[in-house]
């Protein structure tokens, strides 16, 4: 995708909406047939949200690890043929009663015991590749398991209200807990041996199929992870562990009062000093899980946004540097493929960052009808290194957005498009971004199905009811993906 002139297309969907009886989407037979579908339909990309385990308001962007996978997406189907569970195991437990939405209670009050009969039986026939899956692994997964299981043991609280013996590591205190909690941390790496099992045979039928991953990079990570345990060095942190400054967005038009994320933020003169070891780690690792990679929040690269840790909002925060292009140059980025999320609050030294590393931005075009804010994302105005989209997981669909916009820039959209009536703006806005000069452009599911605010996946700065949404077998299989293909014909984006 990045420094290359081919012109082609994707859908963003999340594993989390695939279908299924069990709760969630998972890595088994409909992510095969949703990468069958796309394959047919002559499309080369597969986006996703982060794949790590959710945390705290389940999102994907809260997680307790950057580099472990969500547990939720495996596929007991899988499991069953791995002889590792019986379908009575899972068949008969409630996973909710709505197929369109995950209901992230139940699958974190019901999953756990199936997964502890297929540990069980896991540990009676260990696979050969399991001591070497545990070895390739090691710089995450043992401090990912240790933390899991100290977390357990705690009752899932968060590292911040751990006694000081836990939260500084005390070596006598961690030693004295891994003797009596053996089975508890390999019950975390069995979990991740099967999730990544599963994800490499996925990723591999993709590529087999033509379909890249695009996978989803948070810039930050959550205070209650093990990345701020195992190396609290690379955060702003007091000396109690916890965070100084933490993430967020300053008020726009958009927000009053900003956004207040809760992520600490980094010490980028530690890290510069370490020669940016933790981020060329980070990204090693999430290019063995993905073909290309969005880094969410380029513009903290640049400048970062950081509110003291005590504040209710995010309006007293200040802005400081970054480390700019010195991370890109001294951990070896440059080369690598990657899409830069540089949406947001841009000034020149942003701009002059994305055109320093390289990277495509990215182009989303409902932005495009905001009477508040100026027209950049008029596809007129994109250029050709860059992914033009019609809206990501933080906008409503297209359907959605014209009930829910203000009504000037729905009619801004309409009058654009010379159109009478609402119903024809999301296909109108699709095969417009599929029509810019981007190189690259995604579609969402969502929009592809015609889907309204019901469907929409998140909605920043709200706690609750967000990363629900699912589509159906039926929806799927009832997707008019003929149009898909002609447009991308049509677009001259088909994958050869």
């Amino acid at each position: 995708m990045v420094h290359q002139n081919k012109r082609s297309s994707g859908v963003l969907m999340h594993i989390s909406s695939l279908p299924g009886n069990t709760g969630i989407g998972t890595l088994g037979k409909h992510a095969f047939s949703f990468i069958d579908k796309l394959s047919a339909a002559g499309q080369s990309y597969w986006q996703l949200l982060p794949i790590c385990p959710t945390g705290y308001g389940d999102s994907p962007y809260q997680s307790f690890s950057t580099a472990a996978g969500n547990p939720y997406f495996i596929d007991f189907e899988e499991l069953v043929s791995d002889g590792l569970l019986e379908k009575s195991d899972y068949e008969s437990i409630d996973w909710g009663n709505d197929e369109r939405r995950a209901d992230y209670g139940i699958l974190y009050q019901n999953r756990r015991s199936v997964f502890e009969k297929a540990v069980a039986n896991f540990k009676e026939k260990t696979p050969a590749d399991f001591d070497s899956f545990c070895k390739e692994n090691e710089n995450w997964l043992d401090d990912y398991a240790l933390f899991m299981a100290v977390k357990d043991a705690h009752v899932g609280a968060p590292l911040s209200s751990w006694e000081d013996a836990f939260r500084f590591r005390d070596g006598r205190t961690i030693s004295a807990f891994k003797a009596k909690h053996k089975d508890d941390i390999e019950y975390y790496r069995i979990v991740q041996y099967f999730f990544f099992k599963q994800w490499m045979k996925m990723k591999k039928y993709a590529n087999s199929k033509g379909i890249k991953l695009i996978g989803d990079l948070p810039i930050y990570v959550s205070a209650d992870s093990v990345d701020v345990w195992a190396s609290p060095d690379n955060f702003a942190l007091n000396g109690n562990l916890r965070p100084i400054e933490v993430a967020g967005c300053p008020p726009d038009g958009f927000s009053a009062t900003g956004q207040l994320w809760g992520n600490p933020v980094y010490n980028w003169e530690h890290m510069k000093k370490t020669n940016f070891t933790w981020w060329k780690k980070r990204l090693d690792h999430s290019l063995l899980m993905f073909d290309v990679i969005r880094i969410d929040h380029f513009r903290g690269f640049e400048s970062y946004y950081c509110i003291p840790a005590d504040s209710k909002t995010a309006e007293n925060g200040t802005w400081r540097p970054g480390p700019g292009m010195e991370l890109f140059t001294k951990a070896n980025l440059l080369d690598k493929p990657i899409i830069a999320e540089d949406l947001g609050f841009l000034t020149d030294g942003v701009r002059a960052l994305l055109k320093g590393t390289g990277f495509p931005g990215m182009k989303i075009l409902q932005f495009a009808f905001d009477t508040r804010d100026g027209n950049d994302y008029i596809p007129e105005h994109y250029t050709e290194n860059s992914v033009a989209y019609t809206g990501t997981h933080d906008n409503d669909t297209i359907a959605g957005w014209t009930k829910s916009a203000p009504n000037a820039d729905v009619k801004n959209a309409m009058a654009y498009f010379s159109l009478e009536d609402e119903s024809a703006l999301p296909k109108a806005m699709m095969k417009s971004a599929m029509k810019s000069v981007s190189a690259t452009c995604i579609l969402t599911m969502q929009d592809i199905l015609l889907k309204g605010s019901e469907a929409r996946m998140n909605t920043p700065s709200t706690q609750s009811g967000n990363w629900q949404w699912r589509a159906t077998e039926e929806e799927l299989e009832k997707a008019d993906w003929a149009w898909l293909k002609d447009l991308t014909t049509e677009s001259e984006r088909l994958r050869k």
